[in-house]
Formats: structure tokens, sequence, C-alpha cells
């Protein structure tokens, strides 16, 4: 039974570990910190909405055997729309991902250090490893390989921040109130649509779709794709409310990032919360700087027409440019933190759009035949584009208030 659930593991862990960045270790650090556990309830929502909508782009690749990209370029036929579509989606994906990179590098970065109790001065050296380490798996360009690789990094982070949360002893009752009663603010709402961001990831949906193609190639495997998908959405999103946790477990001490975390927890357990943190922040580093540049590949191969073998040279001249300026803005020591946070209310803000587009094309019979999108499928992805888009509009009116 076990082994046979193995074999079937698809891409799931792989999209679990895109999500699960130093993003959302920062922004799960911070919410725990400043909310306690309050906003688990928005991280539930999260992870129903990425079920959701990350079944729909699962059972796309299997049954169309495309990717969303592609399937979005081919689908529309006006050609200004289709023009426009395949801009917003490439600056959206592409762009975003290239800034995103350097705060994957950096994340990994902030962990080795921690771990490893060394300075800045060899965060350039740093930086550097971890993108050569990206770079080998992805130009291996075996999914299998690439996966195995990924799964046991996953496994790896997951283990160390659940570790970390048992070890602060919380209170399971305030767990059940935070998880059960939406408390909803203006002092929480930047923090609300951080938390959706960071979890419902726009380009995981892409990611997602071009990847199950490589997995599984007939109808019948889509109940394997479902359950993938279920479990390892769930596995993520329950490190994330681990890190929430244990962020709320700390007391008078000033936390802008996940290493600050680990001293924060120090006094209390020693250095073992400092190492499995470190571990499970570079593992989450380490695994975002991979999947990243990989979804910027399959979607600009699929908005250009270009193929999406991992192989070709135009699907790794997208990879490299990406792994190439996120090492590089890493080195030279961007500032991490700053450009996580603005790219994770980004990601936000684009979530209706790509969600908009998917319910699109999910409910196009031309592409999906008898397994478009039943009655009960359009109303949860109904529902979870009007959150999205509420949020997106809160957000925009709340930073015209700051201004």
């Amino acid at each position: 039974m076990i082994r046979n659930w193995f074999k079937n593991i698809g891409p799931g862990p792989l999209v679990a570990a895109a999500f699960i960045g130093p993003g959302t270790v920062t922004v799960c650090t911070i919410s725990g910190v400043t909310h306690g556990f309050t906003l688990l309830w928005a991280m539930l929502l999260s992870i129903v909405a990425t079920i959701v909508l990350q079944e729909m782009s699962a059972r796309l690749g299997v049954i169309s055997q495309k990717g969303l990209s592609e399937v979005i370029r081919t689908e529309i036929s006006n050609p200004f729309f289709k023009i426009l579509a395949v801009v917003l989606i490439l600056s959206a994906i592409v762009i975003g991902n290239a800034a995103y990179e350097a705060g994957n590098i950096s994340g990994g970065v902030l962990g080795l250090e921690a771990l490893t109790g060394s300075t800045n001065e060899y965060g350039a050296m740093w930086s550097i490893l971890i993108g050569v380490l990206a770079f080998v798996l992805l130009f291996i360009g075996n999914y299998k390989v690439l996966e195995k690789a990924l799964i046991l990094l996953v496994v790896l982070m997951s283990l160390a921040f659940l570790i970390t949360a048992i070890l602060t002893k919380p209170d399971l009752v305030l767990i059940l109130k935070g998880l059960f009663t939406p408390n909803f603010s203006d002092d929480n709402i930047l923090t609300v649509i951080a938390l959706v961001g960071t979890t419902v990831v726009p380009y995981n949906l892409f990611l997602h779709a071009s990847l199950v193609k490589e997995k599984w190639k007939n109808t019948s495997d889509l109940k394997y794709a479902r359950k993938d998908t279920i479990i390892a959405v769930v596995l993520g999103g329950m490190v994330s409310m681990c890190i929430i946790i244990s962020a709320a477990a700390i007391k008078d001490v000033e936390v802008t990032n996940a290493a600050d975390l680990a001293k924060g927890l120090e006094p209390l357990f020693g250095n073992y919360a400092k190492y499995f943190l470190s571990i499970g922040l570079f593992a989450a580093g380490i695994t975002s700087a991979i999947t990243a540049p990989l979804a910027a590949a399959y979607v600009a191969t699929g908005c250009l027409g270009w193929s999406s073998n991992m192989k070709s040279f135009k699907f790794r001249l997208v990879w490299v440019f990406i792994l190439g300026l996120g090492v590089l803005f890493s080195s030279i020591g961007f500032k991490s933190i700053e450009i996580i946070k603005f790219a994770q209310i980004a990601n936000g803000l684009l979530l209706p759009l790509i969600a908009g587009f998917l319910l699109w094309v999910m409910n196009k019979q031309s592409v999906l035949g008898t397994y478009k999108n039943s009655v009960i499928q359009n109303v949860f992805g109904a529902l979870i584009f009007g959150i999205a888009l509420f949020l997106g509009v809160k957000s925009i009116l709340k930073v015209f208030d700051l201004l």
C-alpha cells in the first residue's frame, strides 16, 4: 500500500516546495509574532483555495496534455486579447519570478548562515553554492531526478518546522479558535493578503499543469493526480501553520525574518531550535530556488509556442536567465525581506487574474470534454475568485491610504 502510494507520488510535493519558500517562512513568522494564532483561519482558507485551484490545474494537464499558458495561447481566438494575455502572463510570472529568485536564494543563505554561524562576508559564496546546486538539478533535465531531490528536501523542511512547533508546546484550544474564528481588521488586512498570496501562488497553477503531463499520460491517472495534490497541499499548509505556531511563542524579541525566529526561540529551547529552523529555512530557500525558474521556463515556452522539453535550448535559456539574476542580486546583498514581502502582496493582486483565466479554460468542452468543471467546482472556483478579488481591492485601497 505505502509502496504503491510512493510510486504514484507526482508533482504535488514540488508544488508544496514552490509555495513554501523563504517568503512564506517570513510572512508566517511575522504573522505569528504580531498576531499570535488569530490568523490561522487565513492559512486554512488558503489551503482550501489552493486545493480547489491546483486540482483544476492538475486535471487540465492530465486531460489536455498541455500546460496552462499553452492552452490560453491556443484557445483565445481574438488577436488583441491573445497578445494582452500573453504579455500579462509573461510579465507577471517570468519577470516576477526573476525578482523573486533573489529572495529564494537569500532565504537559503539565511538558513546556512544561521546553521553554520558564519557572518555576512560568506553570503556571496553561499549564494553561488545554492545557485550551482539548483543549476545542476535543473540542467540534468530529468523530471524523476528533480522530483526525488525536491521530495527529500520537502520532507526535511516539514520535519524541521513540525519539530520546532511541537517544542513550543502551544495551547491547542487557542489554535482551534484561531483556525475556525475569522478575525478581520484594518490592522491585519495586509498580513491576511500576504498569507493568501504566499500560499495560493499564481505561478504554481502553470507549473502544476505542465508537470502532471510529464508524470501521467492517461485519463485513468486523474485519481492519482487528485490524491497527490490534496496530500501535498495539506502537508504544505501544515508546515506554514507550524511556522505561525512557532513564532507565536516568541515574546519581547524583534523579529523580521526566520533567522530572528531562531534567535527568539533559542533562550527557550537552546541551540536545537536554531538548528531545526535553519535546516527548514535552507530547504525552503533551495526548493523555491529550483521551482521558480522551472515555472518561469514552462510559462515562457508555453506562451511563446516553444518546446517545453526540459532539455531544449530555449527552455534552459529561460531558467538560466532567472537563476542567474537571482544569484547576482543575492550575492550583491539586495535586501531580501523587502523584496519578498512586496512579491507576496503582488502575488495576491495577480491571483484573481490567473484564477479567472483558469476558470474560463476549465469550462471549455473543446479542451476537457466530459472532464470540464462541474457546477460544484464552478461554485467553489467562483467563491475563491471572489475572495481573491476582494482581498486584492482591499490591499490596493490600503496602499493608497498609506500614501
